[in-house]
């Protein structure tokens, strides 16, 4: 097994440390584990989608952070094709949670949901979808 070491903010290793407790698991190292191959695993379930989908990508985001409504405008913008719908929520001074209905080909719902991970001061993002056409079947969902 390999050592490493991260630089983590404090809150968000509290809470981390939190939900460790609330499972009752025996280490850090553990659950550190445990989440770096649960998110492989949806990365991965993610790139094995195909095809036409429809989906809700869901983000939490800071709008006081430098530049990040420019920049999900500017992606709006650039993936207005596949965009359908688009929902803002208040759920604090510091957030918004955007709700977008997507609607295309997987590639391009994939790589939409992969730069909107990218901007600074986005703190979530999630993706769920299913197949789209007379053949609909849940896919699940993925975290990024």
């Amino acid at each position: 097994m390999m050592r490493i070491s991260m630089s983590l903010p404090k809150k968000l290793l509290n809470e981390f440390d939190e939900v460790l407790r609330g499972r009752e698991y025996q280490s850090r190292s553990k659950g550190i584990r445990d989440a770096l191959k649960d998110y492989i695993v949806r990365y991965q379930w993610m790139g094995e989608m195909e095809g036409e989908r429809m989906g809700i990508i869901s983000i939490i985001y800071e709008p006081h952070q430098t530049d990040v409504l420019e920049d999900l405008r500017d992606i709006r913008y650039d993936y207005r094709d596949y965009i359908k719908a688009v929902m803002y929520l208040h759920p604090s001074e510091k957030y918004i949670l955007e709700v977008n209905i997507v609607k295309g080909d997987v590639n391009h719902i994939r790589n939409l949901t992969e730069e909107i991970m990218k901007l600074k001061g986005v703190e979530h993002v999630r993706l769920t979808s299913i197949a789209s056409g007379e053949n609909i079947e849940v896919k699940g969902e993925e975290r990024l």
